[in-house]
């Protein structure tokens, strides 16, 4: 097991940075029959924190001018947005604005103290946004248990046509010849399936069968869709947008990331982590990434249960 320099990784995975917002696209693929499916997790960073220091002088000015607060928005080292709010935040408490605080040219070190503190609080300030796609419904299940810290908002099988449907090949079909035409074969299986079935419900429902009637057009489309999807297997794409603070997504991380989680979700966490990590080196900058046995990536961090 060695370990890999993260922007070495970032790039290998043909990641992208544009004025600031990370990227990690995934191609999409087609089967012979034309079915689109995909073998690797899209990361999209849609939005991140945005510090707004000009607000700070109206609030220092007006303590003792000798302990000379007002100062502190002259800080010569610029930090990413997220980890200066948080570090404000932190400094906040202890109104430790004067001379003597912890200088962000020292700020690795300043988090560090929190870190190894277990005083997470802190980090929950910055949010970031993320669109998550070319991942299975067994994953987005999974990652929906992350309650604390996340909003979801996940592509509905009812109410999206089947014209829109994608799948996921895991990766251990990927390398192995039969695995992968089998996976092919069925996909291709299901898409007929679907369509099949959606024509059939669509046929029923005019002509007159109650169960699937309604008055409004896009509640017509549900009531098919919603029976339609019944076939779908695990492997269907399920994109989703996901909103965490950096405490949350730090515990994502950690326990999805790590070499004991599972292999689809840790390729997810793992393309998650390398994307926050390029935004904010700060705040993701205790973690080192485990090139394991199987050729996949893992990553650890010594601060646990921030």
């Amino acid at each position: 097991m060695s370990l890999i320099n993260s922007d070495a990784l970032f790039h290998e995975l043909n990641g992208s940075e544009q004025s600031g917002f990370t990227a990690l696209h995934s191609p999409v693929q087609h089967s012979p029959a034309g079915t689109p499916y995909m073998v690797q997790p899209g990361v999209a960073v849609l939005a991140r924190p945005q510090f707004n220091m000009a607000a700070l002088p109206g609030f220092l000015e007006g303590f003792d001018p000798s302990l000379n607060f007002a100062e502190y928005v002259n800080d010569p080292t610029l930090l990413p947005d997220g980890a200066q709010l948080c570090k404000v935040a932190g400094q906040v408490c202890y109104m430790s604005f004067s001379p003597k605080r912890t200088f962000n040219d020292r700020a690795e070190q300043y988090f560090n103290n929190l870190k190894s503190s277990g005083h997470g609080s802190v980090f929950e300030h910055a949010n970031f946004s993320l669109l998550l796609y070319g991942i299975s419904r067994s994953v987005t299940h999974e990652m929906v248990r992350h309650r604390a810290g996340f909003g979801f908002s996940q592509q509905s099988q009812r109410y999206v046509s089947g014209r829109m449907l994608r799948f996921v090949e895991r990766p251990e079909y990927q390398d192995d010849a039969d695995l992968h035409a089998q996976f092919l074969q069925r996909i291709e299986r299901v898409a007929g399936e679907y369509a099949a079935l959606t024509n059939r419900l669509m046929e029923m429902q005019q002509s007159g069968v109650n169960i699937l009637s309604a008055e409004v057009r896009t509640d017509l489309r549900k009531k098919v869709q919603q029976c339609a999807r019944s076939v779908l297997p695990n492997e269907t794409e399920a994109p989703i947008v996901v909103t965490g603070n950096a405490r949350a997504w730090r515990h994502f991380i950690e326990m999805r990331a790590s070499a004991h989680a599972e292999i689809e979700i840790r390729a997810l966490a793992v393309r998650i982590f390398l994307c926050l990590r390029k935004i904010d080196p700060v705040l993701f900058s205790d973690y080192t990434i485990q090139h394991l046995p199987d050729s996949t990536y893992a990553v650890h961090t010594d601060f646990n249960k921030v």
